[in-house]
């Protein structure tokens, strides 16, 4: 049997990582300045992750949520407690597509309605609602199309409020990335956002903030949304969650009435991933990875800010876009062959999307800044 050929591959193959660094199966080291599309949040193999992890593997490893399961109950008290949403409840699955598709059905039930509004430049998974309401018609089938999920451009206040005039009484719900990753850093303006909760109060609609890439500190903000003090009635979450370890949740408002057998899911909140989720938490709390994620994303962008080839830096936190004044592909193939760099693109193909971990210091900051300007000042 051979693998199904869906992801275009660079030719490495790493087999170690500590850090920021990874190593490849022929003893080359490499600096990761994507962590795996957002995912790695506290650095490969921490040792208090790897800890709780072993310590987890020796006890259980997995039961189904037939049975109770305190990991659970910790990590969702740790994660109010940190995130500032302690009031709310949580759901937890597997990714953020999982995560996604279960707060667009919960606020279906909740109100009865069936639209969904998103937006221009959205990625919000590839399963069946997820993918119905992210921009990028290659990825979604027939089976996935349908009239009731309603594109607006992204921080059109004008349309949005059209769109809503026409449709609101039967809007279910309106999902927003905190930021747009794979959209090439697009950042929500405080107004549209504004807007956006302003709408879904009149109309009876759930604002759902969709923090899977955003969230878990990488903005300088627990999630990205926080910045504008806008108050969603569910927040989905997976990547940084579990540093590599799959999980996903929602963050739910307590207006929302659960039920047995409302959701559900077999691998969800086991207690590996629990585990994970829960280490995740505590390296961010007692290494203040939050505030490191800003300091170190000021520091970058300082550095940077005047290299040859820039046209303009979408920056919150450690969620970095640089716009190039041409495809970015030469760019990153450089940096990745030349200089052992890893980092990512966006479906804006001029834009290097740069998400290290949130742990990442100076001194493998000035190696991507170095290296960079290497790059550009040979174009």
């Amino acid at each position: 049997m051979n693998l199904f050929n869906v992801y275009p591959l660079f030719n490495i193959n790493p087999v170690k990582a500590q850090g920021s660094f990874l190593w490849d199966d022929k003893g080359e080291k490499y600096l990761d300045f994507y962590g795996g599309h957002a995912v790695i949040s506290i650095g490969h193999n921490h040792p208090h992750y790897q800890n709780r992890l072993k310590e987890q593997l020796e006890k259980i490893s997995f039961y189904s949520n037939s049975v109770q399961n305190e990991l659970q109950n910790e990590l969702a008290d740790k994660l109010g407690k940190l995130s500032g949403y302690e009031d709310y409840n949580l759901f937890l699955c597997n990714s953020g597509a999982e995560a996604n598709e279960n707060a667009l059905k919960l606020a279906s039930f909740h109100n009865g309605k069936s639209k969904v509004l998103y937006f221009s430049g959205s990625f919000h998974g590839r399963t069946s609602a997820a993918v119905s309401v992210t921009d990028n018609p290659k990825i979604v089938a027939p089976v996935n199309f349908s009239e009731r999920f309603i594109k607006s451009e992204w921080n059109d206040i004008k349309q949005l409020e059209e769109i809503f005039e026409i449709q609101g009484n039967e809007i279910s719900s309106v999902i927003i990335e905190g930021i747009q990753g794979v959209g090439g850093i697009m950042i929500p303006t405080a107004e549209f956002l504004s807007k956006i909760k302003e709408l879904c109060e009149k109309y009876d609609a759930a604002l759902i903030l969709d923090e899977v890439q955003s969230g878990y500190g990488r903005s300088g903000y627990f999630f990205a949304h926080q910045e504008f003090g806008v108050e969603p009635d569910m927040i989905t979450t997976a990547k940084g969650m579990g540093n590599g370890f799959p999980i996903g949740g929602v963050l739910i408002h307590p207006k929302f009435q659960a039920s047995n057998g409302l959701l559900g899911t077999t691998f969800g909140g086991n207690h590996l991933a629990c585990a994970a989720a829960i280490a995740v938490l505590d390296v961010m709390k007692d290494e203040n990875l939050t505030a490191n994620a800003q300091e170190m994303g000021d520091y970058i962008e300082n550095e940077i800010k005047d290299f040859p080839h820039i046209k303009s830096i979408r920056r919150k936190g450690l969620m970095i876009g640089v716009e190039l004044d041409q495809d970015c592909s030469e760019v990153r193939k450089s940096l990745l062959y030349d200089h052992h760099i890893f980092t990512g693109n966006s479906n804006d193909k001029s834009v290097l999307r740069i998400l290290p971990a949130l742990n990442i210091g100076k001194e493998e900051t000035d190696l991507f800044v170095s290296a960079l300007k290497v790059v550009l000042d040979k174009i």
